[in-house]
């Protein structure tokens, strides 16, 4: 009798942001092949976004899965819900500010930066893309970066409190 193989359940989710396919010419010709951008976060404050190549869509998305869990990046959330301060960050053309907000508010946000602030776990903020670039992979690196920007509850300076 055989045993099934237990599956492993990622604690990740995922989403395919962009798929774009790009060609090489050759001297025999053109050679395509598929470039997908893929964040993925645990919606409690880890997030990642991996850009990968491939000869075919799947494997392509699975390499781009693999990128983004090497450049995962950790945030802390204040209250579980929403960032800390306001940042502002730029990548390449991409120009993207990120701003906390109250409990309820919601998530404020447009395209890529929408898609990273939820798989981190981000439930109530404003976000505006301030570049003029439609560019989802470079939107969702600057957003990216700016997180990178936020500075934690403890080592933050306490204005007025004695």
């Amino acid at each position: 009798m055989y045993r099934q193989k237990p599956t492993v359940r990622d604690e990740f989710k995922e989403k395919v942001l962009d798929l774009r396919r790009v060609t090489r010419v050759m001297a025999g010709g053109k050679r395509f092949r598929f470039r997908a951008t893929v964040v993925i976060g645990d919606e409690r404050g880890r997030v990642g976004v991996g850009v990968a190549k491939g000869l075919d869509v799947a494997t392509a998305v699975n390499k781009a899965k693999i990128d983004a869990k090497k450049s995962m990046l950790t945030i802390a959330l204040k209250d579980g819900r929403t960032i800390a301060h306001e940042v502002q960050a730029k990548y390449s053309a991409a120009k993207v500010l990120l701003r906390p907000a109250l409990a309820g508010h919601g998530l404020r946000a447009g395209g890529a930066v929408r898609f990273v602030l939820a798989l981190a776990g981000v439930k109530d903020a404003t976000a505006k893309c301030l570049g003029r670039t439609p560019n989802k992979l470079t939107n969702a690196l600057a957003t990216i970066e700016a997180l990178k920007e936020l500075k934690s509850e403890a080592s933050r300076p306490q204005h007025g409190v004695k």
